[in-house]
């Protein structure tokens, strides 16, 4: 079986521009630890891109792109030869969705969620409407024109499309309006950073693990440093959390995370991402197994086996 890995930041979407290094280092790392992942289950083999100013992967196949080059051509023709393909890229401006329906068109194994709860995924005020309609306890998450007169500080404005911390601003009280276009508002809520992954799949939804993000503030900035994978146990309650989103969003598919702030009241998500995140770079040292081995396009029967019982994970560091 050929799988064609299509990670957008490091495969050639920057061509002839900068090259993002905080995207760049977080897609590298679930580039290669995918890769790596699928080269190791039997008779599996991987292709994928590489921007020439970065060094190829360290396993699979990958064609160097350089200026000139037309990364979406040449993504479109590894889709038609590949057996299935997995797509990894930013949900900003409609880049996931797209690059899904493009592979799509091509290769019938796309490990990737439907392309409506792609749309729902990439803007976090549709994501936390779909949510709170489902009784799940969100993030409070208004647009530009729609934010609260009587609302108080601190809170946070991020781009409603945007990937990671980029663009995140924390302010102790909410500025004048109008707001930039193309943001939303959130309270800023008090609790520790944490993800859920999640492995979605006809119909089911297991929580893989849950971990805690490490995210810092630097006067109205947040940035993302890297996540300890497992650093708290999945209990029931995390259980029914993972279930609860795969309800509401029941077109998930493939291994996606969550993002969610712990409090003292419970867990209070802020966003869902449809794609892999960083925790999937430590995720088989922490679960001593390959989760690959439980994606229904990697089984060529399409009998999906449960995931078996795993002794207690252990937590892992993946630092940017």
């Amino acid at each position: 079986m050929l799988v064609f890995v299509c990670e957008t930041v490091t495969g050639g979407d920057y061509l002839g521009e900068d090259l993002p290094d905080s995207l760049i280092a977080e897609g590298a790392l679930m580039r290669d630890t995918l890769i790596g992942d699928l080269e190791d289950l039997p008779g599996v083999r991987v292709a994928t891109t590489h921007d020439a100013r970065l060094p190829a992967p360290p396993r699979g196949s990958s064609t160097a792109l350089r200026l000139g080059d037309d990364p979406r051509s040449i993504w479109n023709l590894l889709a038609a030869e590949a057996d299935c393909c997995w797509p990894i890229a930013p949900e900003t401006e409609g880049i996931l969705e797209r690059l899904v329906t493009d592979l799509r068109a091509r290769c019938r194994r796309v490990i990737s969620p439907d392309e409506e709860t792609l749309r729902v995924c990439a803007s976090k005020a549709l994501t936390a409407e779909a949510l709170a309609t489902a009784g799940i306890r969100v993030v409070p998450t208004w647009r530009g024109g729609a934010v609260p007169a009587d609302l108080a500080g601190p809170i946070v404005i991020k781009p409603d499309d945007g990937a990671g911390a980029a663009d995140v601003r924390v302010h102790d009280r909410p500025p004048p309006p109008p707001y930039p276009p193309g943001v939303v508002v959130q309270p800023f809520v008090e609790g520790t950073a944490a993800s859920l992954t999640l492995l979605c799949q006809e119909g089911r939804t297991h929580v893989l693990s849950a971990n805690r993000q490490h995210v810092m503030q630097a006067k109205r900035a947040l940035s993302f440093s890297g996540v300890t994978v497992s650093a708290f146990p999945v209990d029931d309650d995390l259980r029914e959390l993972g279930a609860r989103i795969g309800a509401a969003l029941p077109g998930l598919h493939g291994i996606v995370g969550v993002d969610y702030i712990a409090t003292a009241d419970g867990p209070m998500v802020v966003e869902v991402n449809p794609r892999l995140t960083t925790s999937y770079a430590g995720l088989r040292r922490s679960l001593g197994v390959n989760p690959a081995a439980f994606v229904a396009e990697l089984i060529r029967d399409g009998a999906v086996p449960d995931l078996p019982h795993l002794p207690p994970a252990i937590p892992i560091e993946v630092l940017l």
